[in-house]
């Protein structure tokens, strides 16, 4: 199922919590509610019109299993961009900062073309009286944990891709022009890379006129679908898919590694 029915239910809102805190602490504090702590509130709410609930943090249901496959991805696509002669004529300092740049865009195409399909679920949530007595203040890992809504963010693309059924060309095409991004900044080579993209972008329409001829929008629905992809956070994709994997070692780095091993 695309989006688990356990995702959008067994939820609550803690907007209560905001607006009342001192009663409530009250009354937890004064035996009043002492089954409240240990008691997990299972309540069949409208999921996503609660802005508490699209921030509610959540994690790989079976990170084992997706983390291998989202592994897969991210090396299918190194192998990829190592590939392009055009790329490799670049300087290297060129081809660190178009990658870190646009690796993400280029592993949610993988995602998509290799119809990954993943669930998630909640994170533990830490105590109430801990939420109360600390309020919104939140750790830094803390701040940057998957969230429901970008969760849903990224499968959204996903869709829209999925939607398009792109043939193996298309993504080519399409990734090329995503990698080669001449607004990427520190570029010693930006009018070649400008010429890279266009080219890539010709390669792109040409391909759709030959498997689409009928279809005079379908370049701009994949454009569209490229442009929400540079939406999906960078913080969302790593802490999802690879931080159970490589912990707090530095994505960016191990990604130059993995380009000039």
């Amino acid at each position: 199922m695309m989006f688990p029915l356990e995702e959008i239910t067994h939820s609550t809102c803690s907007h209560y919590l905001d607006q009342h805190p001192h009663a409530i602490l009250y009354s937890i504090l004064s035996g009043q509610e002492s089954g409240y702590l240990n008691t997990k509130l299972d309540q069949n709410i409208t999921a996503h019109n609660c802005h508490c609930e699209q921030r509610r943090t959540v994690c790989l249901k079976d990170p084992a299993a997706t983390c291998q496959v989202a592994s897969s991805v991210l090396v299918k696509t190194i192998c990829f961009v190592r590939s392009l002669p055009s790329f490799s004529q670049l300087p290297s300092g060129d081809q660190s900062s178009l990658l870190r740049h646009c690796w993400l865009p280029l592993f949610v195409l993988g995602l998509a073309q290799e119809k990954i399909v993943f669930e998630v679920t909640n994170v533990p949530n830490s105590s109430i009286l801990r939420q109360i007595l600390l309020g919104p203040r939140l750790t830094e890992r803390e701040a940057h944990r998957p969230t429901l809504a970008g969760v849903h963010k990224l499968r959204t693309c996903l869709h829209y891709l999925w939607n398009l059924d792109l043939s193996p060309k298309e993504y080519a095409y399409l990734k090329g022009a995503l990698l080669f991004n001449p607004a990427v900044q520190g570029l010693s080579a930006s009018p070649f890379i400008e010429g890279l993209q266009q080219e890539a972008h010709r390669a792109l329409q040409e391909v759709i006129h030959l498997l689409h001829p009928e279809d005079t929008v379908r370049f701009s629905h994949i454009l569209l679908a490229a442009s929400g992809i540079q939406a999906v956070s960078h913080s969302l994709v790593t802490e999802l898919f690879f931080k159970p994997v490589i912990g707090n070692t530095n994505m960016s780095h191990l990604l130059t590694e993995m380009l000039f091993l």
